[in-house]
Protein backbone atom coordinates (compact mmCIF):
# COMPACT_ATOMS: atom_id res chain seq x y z
CA UNK A 1 0.00 0.00 0.00
CA UNK A 2 2.87 2.33 0.86
CA UNK A 3 4.36 1.88 -2.59
CA UNK A 4 0.94 2.34 -4.18
CA UNK A 5 0.50 5.76 -2.57
CA UNK A 6 3.88 7.03 -3.82
CA UNK A 7 3.30 5.80 -7.35
CA UNK A 8 -0.31 6.97 -7.65
CA UNK A 9 0.35 10.37 -6.08
CA UNK A 10 3.29 11.30 -8.30
CA UNK A 11 1.75 9.63 -11.35
CA UNK A 12 -1.34 11.85 -11.09
CA UNK A 13 0.81 14.96 -10.65
CA UNK A 14 2.95 14.34 -13.70
CA UNK A 15 0.01 13.24 -15.83
CA UNK A 16 -1.27 16.79 -15.37
CA UNK A 17 2.16 18.17 -16.32
CA UNK A 18 2.18 16.09 -19.50
CA UNK A 19 -1.27 17.45 -20.28
CA UNK A 20 0.32 20.91 -20.19
CA UNK A 21 2.97 19.79 -22.68
CA UNK A 22 0.33 18.31 -24.97
CA UNK A 23 -1.70 21.52 -24.75
CA UNK A 24 1.44 23.51 -25.60
CA UNK A 25 2.01 21.37 -28.69
CA UNK A 26 -1.60 21.78 -29.79
CA UNK A 27 -1.42 25.55 -29.27
CA UNK A 28 1.55 25.64 -31.67
CA UNK A 29 0.03 23.40 -34.34
CA UNK A 30 -0.04 26.40 -36.71
CA UNK A 31 3.24 28.03 -35.57
CA UNK A 32 5.74 28.23 -38.41
CA UNK A 33 8.71 25.88 -37.96
CA UNK A 34 7.60 24.63 -34.53
CA UNK A 35 9.06 21.38 -33.19
CA UNK A 36 6.83 19.29 -30.92
CA UNK A 37 8.04 18.55 -27.40
CA UNK A 38 8.30 14.92 -26.28
CA UNK A 39 7.85 13.78 -22.64
CA UNK A 40 7.72 10.37 -20.99
CA UNK A 41 7.25 8.86 -17.53
CA UNK A 42 10.06 7.22 -15.59
CA UNK A 43 10.43 5.83 -12.07
CA UNK A 44 12.88 7.37 -9.58
CA UNK A 45 13.66 5.82 -6.15
CA UNK A 46 12.91 8.02 -3.15
CA UNK A 47 16.19 9.26 -1.66
CA UNK A 48 16.64 8.24 1.97
CA UNK A 49 13.68 5.85 1.97
CA UNK A 50 13.86 2.99 4.46
CA UNK A 51 12.23 0.53 2.06
CA UNK A 52 13.46 0.18 -1.54
CA UNK A 53 9.87 -0.23 -2.74
CA UNK A 54 9.22 3.51 -2.39
CA UNK A 55 9.53 5.23 -5.77
CA UNK A 56 8.31 8.38 -7.41
CA UNK A 57 6.96 8.72 -10.93
CA UNK A 58 8.49 11.73 -12.69
CA UNK A 59 7.91 13.40 -16.02
CA UNK A 60 11.11 13.29 -18.06
CA UNK A 61 11.53 15.69 -20.99
CA UNK A 62 13.30 13.53 -23.54
CA UNK A 63 13.67 16.25 -26.15
CA UNK A 64 11.93 17.43 -29.27
CA UNK A 65 10.52 15.87 -32.39
CA UNK A 66 12.92 17.07 -35.10
CA UNK A 67 10.94 15.72 -38.03
CA UNK A 68 10.32 18.33 -40.70
CA UNK A 69 6.99 19.99 -41.28
CA UNK A 70 5.21 20.48 -44.58
CA UNK A 71 6.54 23.15 -46.96
CA UNK A 72 3.93 25.75 -47.84
CA UNK A 73 4.65 28.09 -50.75
CA UNK A 74 3.69 31.72 -50.09
CA UNK A 75 5.37 33.59 -52.93
CA UNK A 76 6.56 36.30 -50.51
CA UNK A 77 10.11 37.53 -51.13
CA UNK A 78 11.15 37.44 -47.45
CA UNK A 79 9.72 34.01 -46.67
CA UNK A 80 12.22 31.14 -46.56
CA UNK A 81 12.00 27.52 -45.45
CA UNK A 82 14.98 25.41 -44.46
CA UNK A 83 15.22 22.46 -46.81
CA UNK A 84 16.01 19.29 -44.88
CA UNK A 85 18.20 19.58 -41.79
CA UNK A 86 19.47 22.93 -40.58
CA UNK A 87 18.60 26.09 -38.69
CA UNK A 88 18.54 29.86 -39.13
CA UNK A 89 20.77 31.69 -36.63
CA UNK A 90 19.15 34.61 -34.80
CA UNK A 91 20.01 36.87 -31.89
CA UNK A 92 17.78 36.06 -28.93
CA UNK A 93 16.33 38.67 -26.60
CA UNK A 94 19.17 38.02 -24.10
CA UNK A 95 21.79 38.66 -26.79
CA UNK A 96 22.84 35.04 -27.22
CA UNK A 97 22.89 33.18 -30.51
CA UNK A 98 19.92 30.88 -30.96
CA UNK A 99 18.36 28.87 -33.77
CA UNK A 100 14.93 28.68 -35.34
CA UNK A 101 13.14 27.15 -38.33
CA UNK A 102 10.72 30.07 -38.61
CA UNK A 103 11.66 31.74 -41.88
CA UNK A 104 8.98 34.44 -41.95
CA UNK A 105 11.30 37.46 -42.16
CA UNK A 106 10.88 41.23 -42.30
CA UNK A 107 12.90 44.46 -42.35
CA UNK A 108 12.64 46.93 -39.48
CA UNK A 109 12.71 50.71 -39.90
CA UNK A 110 16.53 50.63 -39.97
CA UNK A 111 16.71 47.91 -42.59
CA UNK A 112 17.80 45.18 -40.15
CA UNK A 113 16.62 41.72 -41.18
CA UNK A 114 14.43 40.20 -38.46
CA UNK A 115 12.08 37.31 -37.86
CA UNK A 116 8.36 37.97 -37.64
CA UNK A 117 8.67 38.14 -33.83
CA UNK A 118 11.38 40.82 -34.01
CA UNK A 119 14.54 38.73 -33.50
CA UNK A 120 17.57 39.89 -35.47
CA UNK A 121 18.74 37.44 -38.13
CA UNK A 122 22.48 36.83 -37.99
CA UNK A 123 24.83 36.71 -40.94
CA UNK A 124 28.33 35.29 -41.19
CA UNK A 125 29.65 38.52 -39.64
CA UNK A 126 26.83 39.50 -37.30
CA UNK A 127 23.41 41.15 -37.73
CA UNK A 128 22.32 41.72 -41.32
CA UNK A 129 21.48 45.30 -42.34
CA UNK A 130 19.84 45.66 -45.74
CA UNK A 131 20.29 49.02 -47.54
CA UNK A 132 17.35 50.58 -49.40
CA UNK A 133 16.75 48.87 -52.69
CA UNK A 134 14.39 46.86 -54.83
CA UNK A 135 14.01 43.28 -56.02
CA UNK A 136 15.27 41.74 -52.79
CA UNK A 137 16.13 38.08 -53.33
CA UNK A 138 17.13 35.36 -50.86
CA UNK A 139 19.34 32.76 -52.45
CA UNK A 140 19.33 29.04 -51.84
CA UNK A 141 22.51 29.35 -49.76
CA UNK A 142 21.14 32.26 -47.71
CA UNK A 143 22.74 34.98 -49.82
CA UNK A 144 20.77 38.25 -49.83
CA UNK A 145 20.80 40.30 -53.02
CA UNK A 146 19.04 43.43 -54.29
CA UNK A 147 19.26 46.36 -56.68
CA UNK A 148 20.31 49.38 -54.54
CA UNK A 149 18.27 52.56 -54.83
CA UNK A 150 19.85 55.01 -57.25
CA UNK A 151 21.79 52.29 -59.00
CA UNK A 152 21.58 51.97 -62.76
CA UNK A 153 22.83 48.41 -62.64
CA UNK A 154 20.44 45.82 -63.96
CA UNK A 155 21.97 42.97 -61.98
CA UNK A 156 21.52 42.16 -58.30
CA UNK A 157 24.16 43.19 -55.76
CA UNK A 158 25.06 40.74 -52.99
CA UNK A 159 24.59 42.28 -49.52
CA UNK A 160 25.47 39.41 -47.24
CA UNK A 161 24.55 35.87 -46.30
CA UNK A 162 22.40 34.49 -43.53
CA UNK A 163 24.12 32.22 -41.05
CA UNK A 164 22.78 28.71 -41.50
CA UNK A 165 23.86 25.97 -39.09
CA UNK A 166 23.28 22.26 -38.67
CA UNK A 167 24.60 21.04 -35.29
CA UNK A 168 23.80 17.48 -34.15
CA UNK A 169 20.27 17.21 -32.76
CA UNK A 170 21.59 15.61 -29.56
CA UNK A 171 23.53 18.81 -28.80
CA UNK A 172 20.48 21.08 -29.07
CA UNK A 173 18.25 22.14 -26.19
CA UNK A 174 15.03 24.15 -26.33
CA UNK A 175 14.96 27.34 -24.23
CA UNK A 176 12.02 28.90 -22.43
CA UNK A 177 11.66 31.30 -25.36
CA UNK A 178 11.09 28.41 -27.77
CA UNK A 179 14.45 28.85 -29.51
CA UNK A 180 17.11 26.16 -29.67
CA UNK A 181 20.68 26.53 -28.47
CA UNK A 182 23.74 24.35 -28.04
CA UNK A 183 23.89 22.69 -24.62
CA UNK A 184 27.40 24.07 -24.19
CA UNK A 185 26.21 27.64 -24.77
CA UNK A 186 28.65 28.09 -27.65
CA UNK A 187 27.78 29.34 -31.12
CA UNK A 188 27.49 26.69 -33.82
CA UNK A 189 29.62 26.91 -36.94
CA UNK A 190 28.00 27.88 -40.22
CA UNK A 191 27.25 24.94 -42.49
CA UNK A 192 27.41 25.65 -46.25
CA UNK A 193 25.41 22.48 -46.94
CA UNK A 194 22.22 23.91 -45.43
CA UNK A 195 19.89 25.20 -48.14
CA UNK A 196 16.76 27.34 -48.24
CA UNK A 197 13.59 27.38 -50.29
CA UNK A 198 12.58 30.91 -51.19
CA UNK A 199 8.98 32.10 -51.11
CA UNK A 200 7.94 29.30 -48.75
CA UNK A 201 7.47 28.52 -45.06
CA UNK A 202 7.71 25.30 -43.07
CA UNK A 203 4.62 24.42 -41.07
CA UNK A 204 4.62 23.01 -37.54
CA UNK A 205 5.37 19.28 -37.28
CA UNK A 206 2.69 18.77 -34.60
CA UNK A 207 0.26 15.98 -35.50
CA UNK A 208 -3.04 17.26 -34.12
CA UNK A 209 -4.70 13.83 -34.16
CA UNK A 210 -1.85 12.19 -32.24
CA UNK A 211 -1.83 14.98 -29.68
CA UNK A 212 -5.59 14.73 -29.13
CA UNK A 213 -5.33 10.95 -28.64
CA UNK A 214 -2.46 11.53 -26.21
CA UNK A 215 -4.54 14.05 -24.28
CA UNK A 216 -7.39 11.55 -23.90
CA UNK A 217 -4.93 8.85 -22.79
CA UNK A 218 -3.40 11.16 -20.16
CA UNK A 219 -6.87 12.04 -18.83
CA UNK A 220 -7.59 8.33 -18.38
CA UNK A 221 -4.24 7.80 -16.67
CA UNK A 222 -5.04 10.61 -14.23
CA UNK A 223 -8.41 9.03 -13.42
CA UNK A 224 -6.71 5.68 -12.86
CA UNK A 225 -4.19 7.20 -10.43
CA UNK A 226 -6.98 8.89 -8.47
CA UNK A 227 -8.85 5.58 -8.19
CA UNK A 228 -5.68 3.92 -6.91
CA UNK A 229 -5.42 6.56 -4.20
CA UNK A 230 -9.04 5.90 -3.25
CA UNK A 231 -8.32 2.17 -3.02
CA UNK A 232 -5.26 2.86 -0.86
CA UNK A 233 -7.38 5.00 1.48
CA UNK A 234 -10.04 2.30 1.64
CA UNK A 235 -7.47 -0.42 2.37
CA UNK A 236 -5.90 1.73 5.07
CA UNK A 237 -9.27 2.24 6.77
CA UNK A 238 -10.06 -1.47 6.70
CA UNK A 239 -6.61 -2.37 8.04
CA UNK A 240 -7.00 0.10 10.89
CA UNK A 241 -10.42 -1.37 11.67
CA UNK A 242 -9.02 -4.92 11.82
CA UNK A 243 -6.14 -3.85 14.05
CA UNK A 244 -8.51 -2.10 16.45
CA UNK A 245 -10.51 -5.36 16.83
CA UNK A 246 -7.47 -7.44 17.66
Amino acid sequence: MDRLIYTAMTGAKHALEQQATTSHNLANATTTGFRAQIDQFRAVPVQGAILPTRAFVVDSTTGSDFRGGAIQHTGRDLDVAVQGDGWIAVQAADGTEAYTRNGSLKLDENGVLQTGSGLTVLGDGGPLAIPPGRNIALGKDGTISLVPDGSTATGLTSIGRMKLVNPPEAELVRGDDGLFRLKTGDAANADPKVTLIGGALESSNVNVVDEMVNMISLARQFDMHMKLLQHAESNDGKAAQLLSMS
